[in-house]
């Protein structure tokens, strides 16, 4: 573990696992290029034993009935390295009719700062802390929202970035770690910040907020991109891993 986004107890142990399964591994599966470089720096395998497989999504069929609202979106468990505290702030600069949806459990490492940044915001009305969301209410949150929001701080794919892309949901994201790796590192398929810069974050959100084309642009791009990100080339790259220690 890299920086401090879980207890020290838990670091330690998850190092210890690391360190003993990548000994013993005749292969390893990174799920990014970012999860790639940490395997091979931080637990010292040479990469010819990594091997870059990313995760999948698939699109759901739209229905067309749910309207898009002045609604930003986070999906996630609610802990330090996502970062709500200063998407909170950011939200802040947003025009009165916008709201925030956290769509997370709240029980993460650090929940109870990020958390704080909530109940003692002047928007606290206008944001929703909604904790687990099922599935079937998370595509309609989805279909909701105008604008995906996912400043994370250290993320090994980002999984809620493709998600939002393929569902057509422009999306503002961390530069940092995997994230830009999914969502396009030269910025082609969202707009990319510095996560610790607040106010880098909040102009973001209030260019898309304010620019309908740039809105239906990002979004027509973001289905693009996660549209080679599919499960099935996942499946077929992870037997080719198999086969190679037949």
């Amino acid at each position: 573990m890299t920086a401090e986004y879980s207890s020290p107890e838990f670091r330690a142990r998850f190092t210890e696992q690391a360190k003993y399964a990548a000994e013993r591994s005749d292969l390893i599966i990174a799920v990014s290029r970012f999860t790639a470089t940490q395997v091979e720096e931080l637990l010292e395998v040479e990469p010819s034993r990594i091997r870059v497989i990313h995760h999948g999504t698939r699109a759901p069929r739209r229905d067309g009935t749910t309207v898009r609202e002045n609604l930003v979106l986070t999906v996630g468990a609610v802990q330090k390295r996502k970062n709500i505290a200063r998407l909170v702030k950011a939200f802040e600069r947003l025009p009165e009719g916008w709201k925030l949806a956290i769509a997370g459990a709240a029980e993460g490492y650090g929940a109870a700062e990020e958390l704080h940044a909530v109940e003692t915001s002047p928007r606290r009305a206008d944001i929703q802390v909604l904790g687990y969301v099922p599935d079937a209410a998370l595509e309609t949150l989805y279909a909701r929202a105008r604008i995906f929001a996912f400043p994370s701080l250290d993320e090994g794919f980002g999984m809620p970035v493709l998600d939002a892309m393929a569902r057509g949901v422009p999306v503002v994201a961390s530069r940092r770690s995997a994230v830009a790796e999914v969502a396009g590192e030269s910025g082609e398929a969202a707009l990319l910040i510095d996560p610790e810069i607040c106010e880098e974050l909040g102009a973001a959100l209030t260019q898309l907020a304010s620019d309908d084309a740039l809105r239906e642009d990002l979004a027509r791009r973001g289905i693009e991109r996660a549209a080679g990100f599919t499960w099935e080339s996942a499946v077929e790259q992870t037997w080719k891993v198999y086969e190679e220690l037949r």
